[in-house]
């Protein structure tokens, strides 16, 4: 295997596919940064295949043993995987936008989560390369909870939602329509960025103590890695909900009477 090849250009085809892709948009041949890019993109569609796999392997076994819903697995299986990540974000945003909220947006942030974490995850394998360290991917993510922001606050708001870009008094109007656009603009940018560079960072580090001792002195590393791609998943879940609970916040309030706590 080359220097930018993964694991997944063994299988026959893989390898032609990507000159095929590179012949449509207009490149003869593939570079070492285009092939890097395009690993990158092969990973994410794999992560994502087995995010929707493993989705429904899941809603298949609960279909066919319904009355079993409420018993743990014995054994680590789809429903185990899929219970324990939905278990662990649907209390992080019931304690952030509130329950009712929190039931709404678990299927989004609960996507999410799979595939950045299984996506983080898959950095620790030899050979493979994180979707979430390269910055198309996490920006892609992002602005997805950018629009879905805005979108759920004028759905819960209506027009009044963009008042709140000018202030509390209309005065202020003129100082904070900047500072407010600057700052919702700024949360892709900043959800993209910290995700992507810590990921990379994290990969980077683990090559390098693999080509510098392969078998022990890397552990602690990977051990680490493992902790960092869980935090960084938790973290873009948290700020997601957040972002989307302070959006809806008004209209929250004035349903149930108390806004959801940040």
């Amino acid at each position: 295997m080359g220097e930018h090849d993964i694991w997944f250009d063994l299988i026959p085809g893989v390898k032609d596919a990507k000159h095929a892709l590179a012949h449509a948009m207009g490149t003869t041949w593939l570079n070492g940064e285009e092939i890097h890019e395009l690993n990158h993109v092969v990973m994410a569609l794999f992560i994502a295949v087995v995010v929707i796999l493993t989705g429904v392997a899941y809603r298949k076994r609960v279909a066919a043993s319904p009355d079993q819903g409420a018993v743990p697995e014995a054994s680590f299986n789809a429903r185990s995987i899929i219970e324990s990540v939905a278990d662990a974000v649907l209390g992080a945003l019931t304690g952030v936008m509130g329950e009712k909220a929190a039931r709404r947006y678990l299927p989004l942030i609960g996507t999410f989560a799979l595939f950045i974490l299984f996506s983080n995850l898959s950095g620790a394998i030899p050979g493979l390369h994180p979707p979430t360290s390269n910055f198309n991917t996490t920006v892609a993510c992002a602005l997805v909870i950018f629009f879905t922001v805005h979108i759920e606050g004028v759905r819960a708001n209506g027009i009044a939602y963009f008042k709140h870009f000018l202030g509390p008094v209309w005065w202020l109007a003129p100082l904070m329509l900047p500072i407010e656009l600057f700052s919702h603009l700024l949360r892709p940018v900043s959800l993209g960025v910290r995700l992507m560079c810590n990921m990379f960072a994290d990969h980077t580090l683990l090559v390098v103590f693999l080509g510098l001792v392969p078998l022990v002195l890397p552990l602690p590393v990977m051990i680490l890695g493992l902790l960092v791609s869980v935090v960084q998943t938790a973290v873009f879940c948290l700020l997601s909900a957040v972002y989307i609970g302070m959006a809806i916040e008004h209209h929250e309030h004035h349903d149930d009477g108390h806004a959801p706590a940040h």
